[in-house]
């Protein structure tokens, strides 16, 4: 064989596997790519429409533009968010699965059966939102104009008055058993799928009044149907300057406001959270964002203050509130199944 030959075969077998390693240099390349860069899912608990999904789905809007990747918001509702949870903790921890975090991560262990520790298997990346507060609402068809005047008539006629509530492990039920703790009253309890359903369910004289979201409550006071008495958080509410706040009518540390946030699955490397958390501040300090967050009745957490740390911490500090709330709740239920049936 020739020399010329010899060289030949030597360039065309350097040739071929240059091409046979050329898609593992590919993959290897991408893999060596800085977080993210491929489309990230946002897990959203609860429904469309509702009080964590609207925030969730500004704040992704934005913070998709900033970091050049695409976010899928996804919604996996049922059993109080636990379905959605479970979703994200079964994905690897690598920040392409995220959890919209709710007030209902601080509630459900003290309620129901949850396959899951909300603290330990999920690391914090910071808040989207606080608030909005829970609001009374009674039907604008009733004669109370103030929280005094509804529950003298609830005490002279113990059982009259029904509330909607969103079930045990739910906001709206723990408020309305702690104001009947505190004030000595048997307002009913009507469980409802959710609190906006409840909202609309007193304008239809079903119910006489409920605790809710001010995002729901509002539609409904501009429009004339109900009528707020009470705001269930630490200040009034700028467009309604004349309702107090619960603490305001008597009823100290009466604070049930709601917030949103983000997590991931526990082992989830440093560095991707502090990516997110980075990104997550930039997209709700945008002009955009905070406007159309304060009209629902929300606020936006300061950046030096919305680090992952500090949102474990409050984590941790609501869960143990809850656990306190969840004791007047199993109490007060306790009680009203021990209750005997009227004798006739």
């Amino acid at each position: 064989m020739s020399h010329r030959c010899k060289t030949t075969r030597r360039m065309l077998g350097a040739a071929a596997a240059i091409l046979m390693l050329s898609p593992g240099l590919s993959v290897q390349a991408q893999a060596q790519k800085p977080y993210p860069n491929k489309p990230i899912t946002l897990i959203v608990p609860f429904a469309q429409g509702g009080l964590t999904d609207v925030p969730v789905r500004m704040m992704a809007t934005i913070m998709q533009t900033n970091i050049d990747v695409p976010i899928v918001v996804e919604n996996r509702p049922g059993g109080s968010g636990v379905i959605g949870a479970s979703h994200v903790l079964r994905a690897a921890p690598d920040g392409y699965t995220i959890h919209a975090n709710a007030v209902a991560d601080t509630q459900n262990l003290h309620y129901i059966d949850v396959p899951y520790n909300a603290i330990k298997e999920f690391e914090f990346v910071g808040k989207i939102v606080e608030g909005p507060p829970l609001v009374l609402i009674i039907n604008a068809n009733l004669p109370y104009k103030t929280l005094g005047e509804l529950l003298k008539d609830a005490k002279a006629h113990p059982k009259k008055i029904s509330f909607g509530t969103s079930g045990p492990a739910s906001s709206p039920m723990v408020a309305l058993t702690q104001l009947n703790i505190a004030a000595g009253t048997h307002i009913q309890d009507v469980p409802y799928r959710g609190s906006g359903q409840a909202a609309a369910a007193v304008t239809t004289d079903a119910i006489q009044g409920t605790f809710t979201f001010y995002s729901s409550a509002k539609p409904l006071v501009d429009g004339g149907k109900v009528r707020p008495l009470a705001i269930a958080g630490p200040k009034r509410i700028a467009d309604w300057p004349d309702v107090p706040t619960m603490e305001e009518a008597g009823f100290k540390g009466f604070d049930h406001s709601g917030f949103v946030g983000l997590g991931v699955p526990a082992k989830t490397p440093p560095e991707v959270i502090a990516f997110l958390n980075k990104a997550l501040n930039e997209a709700i300090n945008s002009d955009l964002f905070t406007t159309r967050v304060t009209a629902l009745g929300m606020s936006v957490p300061k950046s030096s203050e919305n680090t992952p740390a500090a949102f474990r911490t409050y984590m941790e500090e609501q869960t143990q509130r809850q656990a306190e709330f969840s004791k007047l709740v199993k109490a007060a239920i306790a009680a009203s199944k021990q209750q005997k049936p009227d004798k006739k």
